[in-house]
């Protein structure tokens, strides 16, 4: 039986809303924290999730 865990926020460290099986692959996944109101970008790989960095917006000058 694949083991199965639930997807921790790698913001504030609370469960989420997903589980994921051991042979589940993710890739850009926004990953929605309802503690913390927070969206990040994730992947995930045999159960490893590595959060994705995204530059943020930049204004323009003039």
């Amino acid at each position: 039986m694949p083991k199965i865990e639930w997807i921790l926020c790698p913001i504030c460290g609370n469960k989420t809303r997903l589980k994921i099986r051991e042979d589940t692959e993710i890739k850009n996944f926004p990953l929605f924290c309802p503690k913390c109101k927070q969206e990040t970008v994730i992947n995930v790989k045999q159960l490893n999730t590595s959060v994705i960095k995204e530059p943020d917006a930049k204004t323009q000058s003039r």
